[in-house]
């Protein structure tokens, strides 16, 4: 049954509700992008939407949750990206390993530029709340380094602890795509993968060529 997004004949009201939340994200990832969160009201939203302020409310508490969920949505598929691309790299080298999963993540991130200006300005500063919650997706990430780099030989602990190298280099992550992001014209994806690689490959690889 082909569906638009005003037809709903024959959904639940799960699928609805699934439905709508999606019509949402991608209204908010639109309107916060092009016009600043700051700047944008919940009359852009559901204008961008194609629905109602009430439909609004059943799926959202408020902008500041759909902020957030458009985050979320940005990292999850970047997440999925690095996971893919682990999946099928040789785990011999945690260079490899690195340059893979860094590879995967920016390219995920910087495919639209919405996703870089909503995941990486728009959202930052926004609430303590959405601070805290931006903390805990980063210390997730770090999670991801720790479990690649884990029992290997090729591998040393940063200094300071794997907690503060990993917000460091999150933090320059974070730093570097947004600039990207307002840079005309932006250098290539390439740049910033090097950039990146380079930065955790200097925090945690054991110094000499690898075997």
């Amino acid at each position: 049954m082909t569906r638009t997004r005003h037809n709903y004949s024959g959904t639940s009201v799960a699928e609805r509700q699934i439905e709508r939340r999606a019509l949402f994200i991608e209204a908010g990832l639109s309107v916060f992008a092009d016009k600043s969160y700051a700047n944008s009201s919940l009359t852009d939203v559901c204008a961008a939407a194609g629905l109602s302020r009430r439909q609004f409310y059943e799926v959202f508490a408020d902008r500041e949750e759909l902020l957030v969920a458009v985050y979320d949505w940005v990292q999850g598929r970047a997440q999925e990206a690095v996971a893919a691309a682990l999946a099928v790299t040789d785990p011999t080298h945690h260079r490899d390993l690195v340059d893979a999963a860094i590879r995967a993540y920016t390219q995920a991130i910087t495919s639209d530029l919405r996703y870089a200006k909503v995941a990486f300005v728009e959202i930052v500063g926004v609430s303590a709340t959405v601070e805290q919650h931006r903390a805990q997706i980063r210390d997730r990430w770090g999670e991801v380094v720790v479990a690649i780099a884990a029992g290997r030989d090729d591998v040393r602990e940063p200094p300071g602890g794997w907690r503060v190298a990993m917000a460091a280099f999150i933090g320059a992550v974070n730093g570097a795509v947004h600039q990207w992001s307002l840079d005309d014209p932006r250098p290539s994806v390439d740049v910033l993968v090097e950039v990146f690689s380079t930065l955790l490959n200097a925090l945690t690889a054991v110094e000499g060529p690898q075997k």
